[in-house]
Parts: C-alpha cells; structure tokens; sequence
C-alpha cells in the first residue's frame, strides 16, 4: 500500500482549561487570528496564521485519561531545554531576535540554540498550558 497522495497538514489542535487564555497567547505572540469555528456541547476557538496553518483550540474534557502536557508529567520536562527532543511545533519567524526579544521581555523563559553551521537560530518556549513550541530563524526549502 503506497502513502495517500496530495496528503497536506490540516490543523493542530491543542486541549486547555482555559481557551480563551491560549487564544490570546497564540494571537499575541504570533499573530493567529481567530475564524469562524463550528458550535459544540464544549468551547472551541479556531484560529489562523498565515493561509493554511490551522490551529483549534479544545475546551479539556476533564474526564479524559489523557495527559495533560509536560508540565503534568512526573519528570522535570518544564524546563524548555529539553524541548529540543520532545514533544513540540515548530514556527518559523522571519524576526528571530527580536521575536524572542519580545519573548523575554514577557516573562517567557526561553532556551535558545544555534546549530553547529552557525546559521540556524532556535528558541524553544511553552505556551501557558505547557504546550512545547520552537521559532526558528530558517524557513524550510520544500
């Protein structure tokens, strides 16, 4: 069986208590804007960035068994230095230091790294409900 071709990212989707605290993270930080979204029995915001990166915001349902995110682990993943190899979703910023510049100065603790060729920059943060994210200076060549 080969791979479904045309195969494209729809959306992202992140569960919190509080999705209108997200949502103001998310349009803050980056510059979401929030779309129509459908209506459920829970609250959902939809947001934008760009035109095609989706991002749905989920009221938790809290009877899930799910878990909650890193910082409701039992090790010390809260620490943003070791998001480099967990769990997070990574955004391309063409204003990197200044970016994260506006980052620090929000009271966001930030781990920046630069790879060996020098060239690429990489700041790993969480948003307010402990989702791991990563802005970078480089755009991907597709």
């Amino acid at each position: 069986m080969t791979a479904a071709k045309g195969t494209c990212l729809n959306h992202l989707s992140r569960e919190s208590p509080d999705v209108k605290r997200l949502a103001k993270f998310y349009t803050e930080i980056f510059g979401f804007e929030q779309v129509e979204s459908p209506k459920f029995d829970f609250e959902v915001i939809w947001l934008k960035l760009g035109s095609s990166l989706y991002l749905h915001l989920i009221e938790r349902d809290p009877n899930s068994m799910l878990p909650e995110g890193p910082w409701s682990a039992a090790s010390a993943v809260a620490d943003p230095k070791n998001l480099p190899r967990g769990h997070h979703l990574c955004l391309y910023v063409p204003n990197f230091d200044s970016f994260v510049q506006n980052l620090k100065e929000k009271g966001i603790d930030v781990h920046e790294r630069t790879q060996p060729d020098g060239e690429r920059k990489q700041a790993f943060f969480f948003d307010p409900d402990g989702n791991g994210l990563e802005v970078t200076n480089q755009c991907p060549v597709l």
